[in-house]
Order: structure tokens, then C-alpha cells, then sequence
């Protein structure tokens, strides 16, 4: 075992180029002073005419402030006290297409005019799809998509669990949502080490809600903590071409934004066996940045195992402006209990829903994240950030082989700087060092007997140390190309103590180099029928589970890579926005999940995923319709064999309609996962979901009445397990996976103060 003084001999060098990085960094950042900015505009129609009324929306892309204000009788709008940075400019008004810019807010007070050229209606509550154009230093991918949160819909309406769905990327999860639900990315089979990171925009920081080493190898994310009111838009991008991600980002993450405030608010949905209620308060000035807000769920789900669901959730954020620094102070608990029915055979009618009643699900968890953005000048900044967490787990499901239990309970720290500076337009900075300290603890996985005796099968404690330098350059040369290059270094360091079997225990330390690139072509403005295209390439890596050490003593992987490449075209055609996304992904071999009866692991790969993304969007008058079309083949390299569980063919159909008859709200999703291998020759069955709700609202009683519903068929979860039912003489191999049940619910929203 590796003691202190030897731990310390391996950060030694690490801490030595840390204190550098910060000394060069604070020596570039050494003078003048931070100068309030303002920015001002006209907005126009395609013949040069003023708008009145337009809707002008700005958010800082550092730390996802954001002001609204409406052009006044001349046309004109104007934001002032802003701090110099990277921006993102939307402009909208009845009748017309919105316009998307991405700005460079310099020292001086900058002029912008902003001219609409289609003459399409456009509802005035848009969600928003970022050009391909539309990057910068913060956000260099440009498959990125930005939803306002009040056009999403649920991915379990007026249900506890994932709070938002997302086109494209299906969401599995238990019955009762206790346990973390998933989004699955065409092609990638969240089992088996191909992870979707998933992350909180906490003022300027991305806070890593994925949890490395976990019984799965690729680390669950967990979003149950979030009140969904909270949620202000949802981006997706690849996380391999992103300095800012690293762990856990190999194909796609997933950034949660959130409110600077909140409108007081309490809403309250339920059916015959569930009921949820969500509350929200901000103080009624709007210069207090500060919102709390909490949720509570009980339920017994809709199959016939009673679930006993009971779920709690409470957030805080406030944020405090003091001179240059902006802080921002976000808390998070969360506690749910849930008896689960579990996997079933889907060929079979089995009795409750259940092969046993004894399954169950407890999860804790709370959170501690700071963040503070210090403007040294107008065109340099500082972040430092950092956050706490703790974590309880405990699961008892039956895979076929009896009752197993799964538990752990682990402490995390990290530290975190960052450092930008905007040179020009062609060229700016941004470089950081990320510190993070797991220490899941008790991770134990023991088999209870019939009779409830238990029998140890695993048990280790674990210590993970994360540092990661890193540094980005981003510009756009010749008004026709834009560039972000980046480049990442992780030093992973693992102890490993095998409480049972003490000749497994390690300690081990790696090194992972991630170069990162993307290169994006702008037509110029005499060629504008032709699409702007973008090229990337990252590598990015993730966690192995080291904690058995068979497989990890014998040649085996701790931290896995991957290598990504991404093409994206996209062109605007008589209102319609069209994308398209070309990804191939090769994966090193690595170890897949740790087998629920045995406790082993297996090798998985070397991998092999490609896959093509279509979408197509329509804005018009009060509303907007987008189509998805997602197709995959993800193989292991040496057998050419499909990877189990990996999605194949995904359809999303997306719509929005803000005004239905009687004066009703509507919104709208239909999505479908095709048939996907499940390995040894068995294929999943289709899943077929229909959600969707509408919504009344009573402006003068500051009342919504609204019906969600969630039409289903299918299975979640589906997987192969060898399973012995009761009058079966010997257990054989099998298709499982959790029933999907359709439902409709009623809600009842009550908002404190005029909207």
C-alpha cells in the first residue's frame, strides 16, 4: 500500500507546476481595473424599418447571467453595467425569424444593429438551437443545443425523476426514479463504459454530477437533486472537445443551467397513486439574485408491486456581487426510498411484478458548491471554485440469483481555478486546474439468503485524486474560420484497499494526455446558400471500477480512453433550421460492469461506435416543431460483434403550441428506440413513449391547471439475466427488463405574484 509520505511524493511535482501555473497567471493579470460596459443597439425589420416591442435577450457565457429588455419607440435597446466578456445575443419579435450572435464585449461602450431577414412568424417564448457558428472559449462544440426550460417537457411528466427530456437522448429508469435515471446517446450503452457526463452551471463552474467508480464502471450521474423549476436550459455537447470536461465526458455531456431566480410558485400534480408537490420563492426585489426551493414525492408507482416512494429534495442558491467579484453559493440535499419492483422476465407473466417483494432502493445526498468570479479587468477574469459532497447508497435487487445488496457511502472534495483573457476577436484564453479527491467508502456488494443472512461477496474502500491542468485557445480569423485548440492533462492516482482479500489491494497512478481541437468553416456573406461546416477531434477518458483488481492485475485498464471525431453541417432553408452530425468513436479495452451475482468484472472492447444525427426545426407563429433521426453501429474491434445494449435507431418528434383553442398550452413528444442487441443473439423489443401536457392558465387568478400524460409500450432497462422462476426446474438465459406503464395526471400550479 502506497503510505503518506510516498502520496505526497507523487503530488509533489504536480503542486510544484500548480503553484507555477498560478504565479505566470497572476503575473498576466496584474493590473488595471474592472470597468462597467455598456452595450446598446438598433433592431430593424428586412427593410431597414424600427421595431418597437422587439424582445432583446443577453447572456454572459462565463456564468449564464442574463438580462431581458424590450427595444423602446426608435427601435433601440441598451444593457449597461456589464462586465467585458463573451456573450450571447437574441433577438425576437412577432413575425420574424429570432437572430443569434455571439459577441466579444470589449472596455468600451459597444453599438450593435441588428437586422431581420426572414419574414417567418416566430412565437415569443423561443427555444433557442445554437448556430454552428455560435461558439466561443466557453462553449467550443458547435453540436451544442440551448432549450429554455419553460418549452421542455419532463421526461416523466408531473412525476418525480429525470427532470427534462431531451430529443434525441432516451431516458431509462426505475419505476420509482429513486435511483439516478440515465439518458442513453444513440449507439453508447451506459453499462458498459461509454458515459454521458452530466454537469450544474453553477455560476461560472460546471459542478461534475457523475460518480466514478461506481458498480458500473462508467460512473452514474444524479440528477434527483435538482428541483425542475429550477432548470433554466439544457446544452449538450460532445465533452471530448471541451478542456472543461474531462472524466466521464468521452461522447456527450450534459450541462443543467440554472435561475438566478424564481417566481413563487407551488405546484401540485398527482393521479390515483402518486402525488408531487414543487414550491419555489424568491424575494420579491429583483436585485436579490436568491431563490430556495423544494420538492416532495410519494407514490406507489402504476405496476402491481406497491412502491412505498417517498422522495425529498431542497435547493438554495444565492448569489452576492461585491465589487468585482460575483459569488455564487448553491446547496443541494436529497433523500428517496422506494420498495422497487425490479427486472422481470418480458416474455412471462410473473405475479406482482416482481421475482422478489424484499427489492428496495435508499439513496442520500448533499451538496455544497461555490463559485466566485473575480473581474480583474475589463477583458481578464479569474474563477475559483469548489464544493462538497456526501453520499449514501443502498440497493437490494434479485437478478435471478437471489437477493444481493449493493451499498457504499463517500465524501468528495474539490478546488478548482480558472483564468481567461480576450485579446481580440482573434484570439482568447482560458486556462485552469481542477483538483478533486473521491473517497467512496464501504463499497460492498454481499448476497441475503432466503432467511435474510447475509453473505459478504466484496467490500473495498477506495481513494481517487484527480489533477488536471488545462489551457484553450479560441478566435475567429478572416470573418471565415473559427478555431478553439485545447489541451488537458489528467494524473489519476487510485488506492485500493480489499477489505476481504487483502493480496488485491493496489495503488496505481496514471497520466492521460487529451488534445482537443475544432475548426469551423463560415461561408462568406456573397455565398450565403451555402452551410457552415465544423470538424473536431478530442480524446477524453473515464473510470474504471478497480476495486475487485482480478481483471486489473492481469492486464486489465483502470482509466479507459477514447478518441472522437465529429462532423457537423448546418444551413437555414425558408425558415427551417437542418443539421447534421457525423460522430466515430474508437474506445481502448476496458472493463465492463461488475457482474450483480458474482462480483467480477469482464473485458470489454477495444470499441467502435459511428453514427449519423439528422434534425430538422420549424419556428413559426406561437410555436415551433423539430424532428430527430438518430442512427448507430457500435462493435467490439476484434469480434465485430455489436455491443450489447447499444440504442440502434432512435425517431423524436418534438412540438410546442402556445395557442390552442381556449386559450390552452400545448407540448408534445413522441419518441422511439428501435431494436437494440442485447448480446448471444437476443434483441430488445421496441419502446414506443408518447408524453406530453396541456396547460391552462388563468392570468388574472395567477392559476395553471394542466394534464400531463405518458402513453408507453415497451420495456426500460432491457438485459439479459439467467433467471429461475418459481415451477421452473433450472434458471436459464433470458430477456429482463422493467414494464412501462402508461398514466395521465392532473396539476395545479399557483403563482405568488403577477406574471
Amino acid at each position: 500500500m502506497t503510505n503518506g509520505r510516498s502520496q505526497f511524493a507523487i503530488w509533489q511535482p504536480s503542486l510544484r507546476r500548480m503553484a507555477a501555473l498560478v504565479i505566470l497567471v497572476c503575473l498576466a493579470a496584474s493590473s488595471a481595473s474592472a470597468e462597467a460596459v455598456t452595450l446598446s443597439g438598433n433592431l430593424t425589420d428586412p427593410q431597414g424599418s424600427v421595431l418597437m416591442g422587439g424582445t432583446v435577450r443577453l447572456l454572459r457565457c462565463a456564468d449564464s447571467s442574463n438580462w431581458t429588455v424590450r427595444t423602446d419607440s426608435q427601435g433601440q435597446f441598451s444593457f449597461a453595467n456589464l462586465a467585458a466578456g463573451e456573450y450571447r445575443l437574441t433577438a425576437e419579435s412577432p413575425g420574424f425569424v429570432p437572430v443569434t450572435r455571439t459577441l466579444e464585449v470589449g472596455q468600451q461602450r459597444e453599438m450593435i444593429n441588428i437586422q431581420f431577414s426572414d419574414l417567418v412568424s416566430q412565437n415569443e417564448s423561443v427555444t433557442v438551437s445554437a448556430d454552428v457558428s455560435d461558439a466561443g472559449v466557453f462553449s467550443p462544440d458547435p453540436a451544442q443545443r440551448i432549450m429554455v426550460r419553460d418549452q421542455a417537457l419532463d421526461a416523466n411528466p408531473a412525476r418525480a425523476g429525470m427532470p427534462v427530456s431531451i430529443p434525441g437522448l432516451p431516458v431509462e429508469s426505475p419505476a420509482g426514479g429513486v435511483k439516478p435515471p440515465q439518458y442513453f446517446l444513440p449507439g453508447v450503452a451506459g453499462d458498459h463504459g461509454e458515459p454521458i457526463a452530466m454537469f450544474f452551471q453553477v455560476g461560472g463552474y460546471l459542478f461534475p454530477n457523475n460518480l466514478p467508480a461506481n458498480a458500473h464502471g462508467n460512473g452514474y450521474a444524479d440528477p434527483n437533486v435538482i428541483i425542475p423549476i429550477a432548470i433554466e436550459g439544457v446544452q449538450t455537447d460532445g465533452g471530448a472537445f471541451n478542456v472543461r470536461e474531462g472524466n466521464n465526458s468521452v461522447n456527450t455531456s450534459i450541462v443543467l443551467g440554472l435561475r438566478e431566480r424564481l417566481d413563487p410558485v407551488i405546484r401540485l400534480s398527482g393521479d390515483y397513486r402518486d402525488l408531487n408537490l414543487v414550491t419555489g420563492w424568491s424575494p420579491a426585489h429583483p436585485e436579490n439574485k436568491m431563490w430556495v426551493g423544494a420538492e416532495v414525492s410519494y407514490g406507489n408507482g402504476f405496476l402491481d408491486r406497491l412502491e412505498h416512494r417517498k422522495q425529498y429534495k431542497g435547493n438554495v442558491s444565492k448569489i452576492f456581487e461585491r465589487g468585482r467579484h460575483v459569488l455564487t453559493v448553491y446547496g443541494l440535499g436529497y433523500y428517496g426510498f422506494a420498495y422497487q419492483p425490479g427486472l422481470i422476465p418480458i416474455d412471462t407473466q410473473v405475479r406482482g411484478d416482481t421475482i422478489d417483494p424484499r427489492q428496495r432502493e435508499e439513496t442520500a445526498n448533499g451538496d455544497v458548491i461555490l463559485n466566485d468570479i473575480w473581474h480583474l479587468t475589463a477583458k481578464r477574469q479569474f474563477q475559483f471554485s469548489g464544493f462538497y459532497r456526501y453520499y449514501t447508497l443502498d440497493v437490494r435487487p434479485n437478478f435471478g440469483n437471489g437477493l444481493i445488496r449493493q451499498s457504499e457511502h463517500r465524501n468528495v472534495n474539490s478546488e478548482d481555478v480558472l483564468y481567461t483573457q480576450n485579446f481580440s476577436k482573434a484570439f482568447s484564453l482560458l486556462a485552469g486546474t481542477d483538483f478533486r479527491r473521491e473517497a467512496p467508502r464501504a463499497l460492498a456488494l454481499d448476497h441475503i439468503s432466503p432467511d435474510n443472512i447475509v453473505q459478504p461477496v466484496t467490500n473495498n474502500n477506495l481513494t481517487i485524486n484527480f489533477y488536471s491542468p488545462f489551457v484553450a485557445a479560441d478566435g475567429r480569423i478572416l470573418r471565415l474560420l473559427h478555431y478553439n485548440l485545447g489541451y488537458r492533462r489528467d494524473e489519476v492516482t487510485f488506492d485500493n484497499q480489499d477489505l476481504y482479500r487483502r493480496d488485491l489491494s493496489f495503488s496505481r497512478q496514471t497520466n492521460i494526455n487529451s488534445p482537443k481541437g475544432t475548426i469551423t468553416l463560415l461561408p462568406p456573406p456573397a455565398a450565403s446558400y451555402l452551410p457552415t461546416f465544423s470538424a473536431s477531434y478530442g480524446q477524453s477518458f473515464h473510470v474504471n471500477d478497480p476495486r475487485i483488481g482480478t481483471t486489473a492485475l492481469q492486464g486489465g485498464t483502470i482509466v479507459a480512453k477514447a478518441r472522437s471525431y465529429q462532423l457537423v453541417a448546418s444551413k437555414t432553408l425558408a425558415g427551417t433550421e437542418f443539421r447534421v452530425t457525423l460522430e466515430h468513436v474508437t474506445t481502448g479495452q476496458q472493463l465492463a460492469r461488475i457482474s450483480n451475482d458474482t462480483g467480477l468484472q469482464a473485458d470489454e472492447g477495444p470499441g467502435i461506435l459511428k453514427s449519423l444525427t439528422f434534425t430538422a426545426r420549424r419556428n413559426f407563429s406561437h410555436g415551433f416543431v423539430q424532428g430527430l433521426y438518430a442512427r448507430a453501429d457500435a462493435r467490439d474491434r476484434l469480434t465485430g460483434e455489436p455491443t450489447p445494449e447499444a440504442p440502434r435507431v432512435i425517431w423524436d418528434f418534438l412540438g410546442n403550441l402556445d395557442r390552442l383553442p381556449f386559450h390552452l398550452l400545448g407540448r408534445g413528444e413522441y419518441e422511439q428506440v428501435g431494436r437494440k442487441p442485447l448480446g448471444d443473439g437476443f434483441v430488445a423489443v421496441p419502446v414506443r413513449e408518447l408524453r406530453g401536457a396541456l396547460i391552462r392558465p388563468f392570468e388574472s387568478k395567477r392559476i395553471d391547471v394542466g394534464v400531463n400524460f405518458l402513453l408507453v409500450s415497451g420495456y426500460g432497462g432491457q438485459t439479459l439475466e439467467t433467471l429461475a422462476l418459481s415451477g421452473e426446474p433450472t434458471p436459464f438465459e433470458r430477456i429482463a427488463g422493467l414494464p412501462l406503464k402508461s398514466y395521465v395526471t392532473a396539476s395545479l400550479t399557483y403563482h405568488f405574484r403577477r406574471r
